[in-house]
């Protein structure tokens, strides 16, 4: 019998989540499994892999073939590499101590850099929405700047100046008296 390590799709329509299941090769892909390893959900960001580690290094170490996409995300949680150093025990290359330490040390590092990434993308949001607001702010007090000076004008043009009216009069005032006499 052919065991696969595949995907399970649930979840409502375009927004899908996947069981990571072991199941017979024939078997549909929705349908029956022999194993339940976790859930994969792509939906976030980064993408969430949640999984039984050790339950995943059994089912590759007795053969079972993942797909390309479980393959690429056990790739990425570290169980290919795992499988690679027990190999390698195996067949007497390296001892266990030496394979557990490199994997321990592998793993420290790739978790160390997905919570950089998760990390990066929350500061980057947050600098988003920070300049965001700044922009806003800006372009509010640049209309409410407008609507003052628009308003300031208005105010102007409505109200005449009284110094400069008596000042012209006065001039025509005077100019009519000296021609008077």
């Amino acid at each position: 019998m052919a065991v696969k390590i595949r995907l399970a799709r649930r979840g409502r329509k375009k927004a899908a989540t996947y069981d990571i299941v072991v199941a017979d090769a024939r078997a549909p892909r929705d349908g029956r499994f022999i194993e339940k390893l976790g859930t994969y959900n792509p939906n976030t960001n980064p993408a969430t892999i949640k999984y039984d580690a050790d339950r995943a290094f059994y089912w590759m170490m007795t053969g079972a073939q993942p797909t390309d996409t479980v393959r690429a995300m056990l790739s990425y949680r570290g169980v290919l590499y795992r499988r690679h150093l027990q190999l390698g025990v195996d067949k007497g290359a390296i001892t266990q101590d030496v394979a557990d330490e490199r994997f321990s040390a592998w793993k420290d590092e790739k978790d160390a850099k997905i919570e950089g990434k998760r990390t990066g993308l929350v500061d980057a949001k947050e600098e988003a929405r920070k300049a965001a607001f700044a922009a806003e702010t800006k372009v509010k007090e640049a209309r409410s700047e407008s609507q003052r000076q628009k308003a300031a004008a208005l105010l102007a043009a409505n109200t005449p100046a009284p110094a400069a009216e008596e000042a012209t009069e006065a001039p025509a005032a005077e100019a009519t008296e000296a021609a008077a006499e």
